[in-house]
């Protein structure tokens, strides 16, 4: 869903910290930013402090499970 709203936005570029390697769409999984059949592309750049951004999600989402 993320990668559709970028690329129906017509962002020139995406930066973030982590990649989804289970369901990404933007450089991990899927290439959607970068895919020939869409008429935008949008350049992509990922990995940003990754493992600080890595801890962050972490510990959202076992905060959020422990509700």
């Amino acid at each position: 869903m993320c990668a559709g709203a970028i690329l129906n936005s017509r962002l020139e570029q995406v930066i973030f910290g982590c990649y989804d390697e289970r369901e990404g769409c933007c450089g991990s999984l899927y290439q959607l930013c970068g895919d020939p059949r869409f008429s935008h592309k949008t350049a992509v750049k990922g990995g940003l402090l990754e493992e600080q951004c890595g801890s962050i999600l972490t510990a959202f989402f076992n905060s959020r499970r422990k509700v």
